[in-house]
């Protein structure tokens, strides 16, 4: 039995989908890419935090928009069945705001002397068996009373990172000299030499009782917006899950600021664990590629992909043949709605496509073609002026909303399953091969009554077609103006 008081991983959950674009977007954020093993980096996260010792309870901040892609991908992996706690932020703002609300949710249901694992969502981590053993020695230092960092050892001079400069030993770690910013090339080569220096993974371990207590000497706004957030917050429970949706107005209050400069920076009571944990941050496609194995010309390749005369080159093409000739040092990643092509060596500088993209107003900014709802996901297959195919996948017991669209007509044919549909004031069955007309100007909405998905194809016909064109009822995700979630 553990001697010491619970475990309670917090992962931050996140991002703004501009480094690995085109593959993560706004609404699908980098904690949703799949790696080759088909999970995703939070599910792996999830599951990385499941198997440590003690742990019955995972609690995550995220978006409250990618609240259900979230519960999806945990359901598919939380065959231990944890209990979910899930605090759901109307808008970022960073990781001390962040931090704040889980501690005090933490301090609220699971005491003061709980401990919080914080842990991005959207790292990886090779080597599980040495991430454990670095938590139990961050887990005696937290309960000596220490905020804990986790520093990396570095094996290269990476002027991409922030460091933590070690001071005096500890007999679990060190304690933190300084955090240092991203240095240069040169200064980073003398870190690699001096072996005093490591990479900042911005993972932390502590008490709720001990950050809380610190974030109201050195951070009493943070503090305070958190306080006024959860206080004023909107709470769903049921057998699967107890959620929180922060209060915008109370929130908004929090500095924009990250727990480093709020606090880790401040604060005389911060220890560090160094440890060689396989982590990458995967923070660009060059990170990714660091990642997959090399055939004999240095290429590394996700799909299929036909190659003449190509050297040193990272190929994401899951979804259609590549073919690439006389070509070295790209990374080419190809989606079914954008492609990239970028120098090997330039990779960080994806996130200037993306701010083209967003200032564009361009659907490639935040959508991909399939785009996840809480009912289950739609794709678009084609589009022109007057039209718009979809195809379209309600999970069982998945409801759409009761809605209605003033300037499309909708056609729909059921490919498999049964489809309860709602059609003005009839309500009818469809089954495969079947098929239904929905005039502009309808009332509808569309469930899966049955145990397998639904699968259909949507045709859309009119002079505006855009997502915004919608009138919500009822929905029984709470989505309607005055419903709320159903349990």
């Amino acid at each position: 039995m553990n001697t010491l008081n619970g475990l309670i991983p917090c992962i931050i959950s996140g991002g703004s989908g501009t480094r690995l674009w085109p593959v993560s977007r706004q609404n699908m954020p980098k904690p949703f890419m799949r790696m080759r093993d088909d999970q995703s980096l939070l599910q792996k996260t999830f599951l990385r935090a499941s198997n440590l010792p003690g742990v019955d309870s995972v609690l995550t901040v995220t978006n409250r928009d990618l609240l259900f892609r979230t519960l999806d991908d945990y359901r598919a992996v939380n065959t231990a069945q944890l209990g979910l706690d899930l605090l759901l932020e109307p808008f970022g703002r960073n990781t001390a705001a962040a931090i704040a609300v889980a501690a005090l949710h933490v301090q609220e249901f699971f005491g003061g002397d709980a401990q919080l694992l914080v842990m991005p969502a959207d790292h990886l981590i090779l080597d599980e068996s040495a991430f454990a053993q670095a938590v139990a020695q961050a887990r005696e230092l937290a309960e000596a009373g220490y905020l804990v960092t986790f520093g990396i050892q570095p094996d290269r001079p990476e002027t991409g990172f922030g460091y933590i400069e070690q001071g005096s030993a500890l007999a679990q770690g060190f304690r933190v000299q300084r955090f240092v910013e991203k240095p240069d090339l040169a200064t980073a080569q003398g870190y690699l030499d001096g072996g005093k220096h490591l990479w900042n993974a911005g993972m932390f371990c502590f008490k709720a009782a001990t950050v809380l207590d610190e974030l109201a000497t050195h951070a009493p706004a943070v503090l305070d917006a958190a306080k006024a957030a959860l206080a004023h917050s909107t709470s769903l429970q049921n057998s699967s899950s107890r959620q929180r949706e922060l209060n915008p107005q109370g929130f908004g209050t929090a500095p924009d600021i990250s727990i480093d400069v709020a606090l880790m920076e401040k604060s005389a009571q911060v220890a560090v664990v160094p440890c060689d944990i396989g982590w990458s941050d995967i923070g660009s496609w060059e990170a990714v590629r660091q990642l997959t194995p090399s055939d004999d010309n240095g290429n590394q390749i996700n799909g299929e992909a036909i190659l003449h005369d190509v050297h040193n080159c990272y190929i994401d093409s899951p979804k259609r043949v590549l073919g690439a000739v006389g070509v070295r040092d790209l990374i080419i990643v190809d989606t079914p709605d954008a492609l990239l092509i970028a120098d090997a060596n330039r990779s960080q500088d994806v996130r200037h496509i993306v701010a083209e993209l967003k200032r564009q107003n361009h659907p490639a900014f935040s959508l991909h073609r399939t785009v996840t709802r809480p009912w289950g996901t739609y794709t678009v297959l084609e589009e022109s002026t007057r039209f718009k195919i979809k195809r379209i996948v309600v999970k069982p017991k998945g409801s759409l909303s009761l809605q209605m669209h003033h300037h499309r007509s909708e056609h729909w044919v059921v490919v498999s399953g049964a489809a309860m549909i709602t059609n003005g004031e009839r309500e009818i069955l469809l089954n495969m091969n079947e098929s239904t007309y929905i005039p502009a100007g309808h009332k509808h909405r569309l469930t899966n009554p049955g145990i397998i998905d639904l699968v259909m194809i949507e045709v859309q016909s009119g002079e505006y077609l855009g997502e915004d064109d919608i009138v919500r009822f009822d929905d029984i995700y709470g989505r309607a103006p005055g419903s709320e979630p159903q349990p």
